[in-house]
């Protein structure tokens, strides 16, 4: 009897096993709650992965330029557009605000779209979530140059399609209305910006013509700390475009300005002079991901993270990081003026002496203030006073809000990732964005107040540019 009773037993656990194994723990799952997320399936170490989606769906101009690039029909027609619309439907699913069953979403369908693109990125060996955010967008940029860039003759719907009124920009005489070609080519995703820099002589102050260089991302090197003085992300971002001594360079400006005091067809060599080059930014994305580079190197050789905490605020100020077309052109005719003068060089270094001309000329940022935050920061709520980050941005232009936080708790050989990130607003809200945070790790999802953000040591940032408010 008890040996029937012990097969008995036998055969109910692993009965019990078996149906554990194939759908899991038989409990009851809570629906999730209006003004939470939905959590991500850790598939192994995809928390890299996770906590980048979170932050993406967190940027709204983002999701709503991801639904409007995969709705084209163009791409809706192209068998090559699994990316966006994969990434679509999980950002979508991050992003409502709705109550739902699904409190756990699954994302390991993005990771196996990305290998059709061929990036090979197992679940199961740690990655780095600012690398990830590079994939996307190169992966994205690739599939939106797959699309032809004129319209197919047989393409009605594009043909026939009304135009949008940011397409209404040339306008020309014709007898019929004319309907704009799709440029997929000019469809840039919202954290596309364009890099700045120029070279000036500092003897002759001659400017170079600008360059623009693309950029999904700025990557900050945090510098190193002073005693008594706390990191901020004014500083990272003051050292991204400080000024850089270039020495030894061929001038043909003062090259010029020599031959012209030269006599008797004396044929004298190339000036040599000492260069200052400036990088500002030239055009500022609608997303603004900041990346602080948290890797070092011992003397020894070996990798370290930065541990520091950088100062940041819920709203940013980017105007003294804009390069100012009018600025350069006035500067241009200046120097060309300066070129048309038949003095000589030694006057005319004298003269450059004079006016305090050096390094500290070219680089038109202002000083720090009292070793802490520069005021362009704005005073945030739930801020600590004793920061006194305050700011008059009545005439700001460039104004950015914070979104998202991405974390990186541990060492450069392991980790986890986190993310705070707002939650998404009430379908009555005027605002698209929600003043309430929310700490996400995997699977786990609670609430976080803005202090609680603030004071993380953040390794990814996530800002938006939004209409500065009113002051009344």
């Amino acid at each position: 009897m008890i040996k029937n009773w012990g097969l008995v037993g036998g055969i109910a656990a692993a009965i019990a096993a078996g149906v554990y194994v194939l759908w899991g723990p038989i409990t009851e799952r809570k629906k999730r709650k209006r003004g939470m997320v939905p959590g991500l399936l850790n598939l192994g170490n995809t928390c890299f992965l996770n906590s980048l989606l979170q932050g993406l769906a967190a940027c709204p101009s983002f999701v709503k330029w991801l639904e409007k690039f995969s709705g084209l029909p163009s791409i809706q027609s192209c068998k090559d557009n699994q990316l966006s619309s994969t990434l679509l439907q999980l950002l979508k699913a991050l992003s409502s605000e709705e109550p739902g069953d699904e409190d756990v979403l699954d994302a390991g369908c993005l990771l196996d779209v990305l290998r059709l693109y061929r990036w090979h990125i197992s679940s199961f060996e740690e990655q780095d979530a600012h690398e990830l955010f590079h994939v996307l967008t190169s992966s994205l940029e690739e599939e939106r140059n797959r699309q032809p860039k004129v319209t197919h003759l047989f393409d009605m719907q594009s043909l026939e399609s009304i135009p949008d009124e940011e397409d209404k920009t040339v306008a020309c005489i014709s007898r019929t209305p004319l309907h704009p070609i799709p440029g997929l080519w000019k469809f840039q995703h919202p954290f596309h910006g364009r890099l700045t820099s120029n070279m000036s002589c500092k003897r002759c102050e001659i400017q170079s013509p600008v360059r623009y260089d693309s950029f999904e991302s700025l990557s900050l090197s945090i510098p190193l700390p002073q005693w008594g003085r706390p990191l901020s992300l004014d500083q990272c971002l003051q050292h991204f475009i400080s000024s850089e001594t270039i020495k030894e360079v061929e001038c043909e400006n003062c090259t010029k300005l020599q031959q012209s005091t030269t006599r008797n067809g004396q044929v004298l060599e190339s000036q040599r002079t000492t260069f200052v080059k400036q990088l500002k930014l030239g055009k500022l994305p609608q997303c603004l991901c900041i990346h602080l580079q948290r890797l070092t190197w011992s003397s020894e050789g070996t990798p370290i993270k930065r541990q520091e905490h950088v100062q940041f605020t819920e709203y940013l100020s980017m105007d003294r990081y804009k390069h100012n077309s009018s600025t350069q052109r006035s500067q241009l005719f200046t120097s060309a003026a300066k070129a048309i003068k038949t003095e000589s060089l030694d006057d005319s270094t004298e003269r450059l002496k004079g006016k305090g001309t050096d390094a500290e000329h070219h680089n038109n940022n202002k000083p720090f203030s009292n070793g802490t935050c520069s005021s362009v920061f704005l005073l945030s709520p739930g801020l600590n006073p004793q920061l006194s980050l305050t700011c008059d941005f009545s005439s700001t232009e460039y104004l950015f809000q914070l979104t998202a936080v991405l974390v990186h708790h541990g060492d450069m050989h392991s980790g986890h990732f986190v993310t705070y990130r707002r939650s998404p607003p009430s379908p009555c809200s005027a605002s698209p964005f929600s003043g309430q945070w929310l700490w996400v790790s995997d699977d786990s999802v609670r609430k976080a107040s803005l202090q609680e953000v603030l004071s993380s040591n953040a390794y990814m940032l996530f800002y938006e540019r939004v209409r500065r408010p009113s002051l009344s």
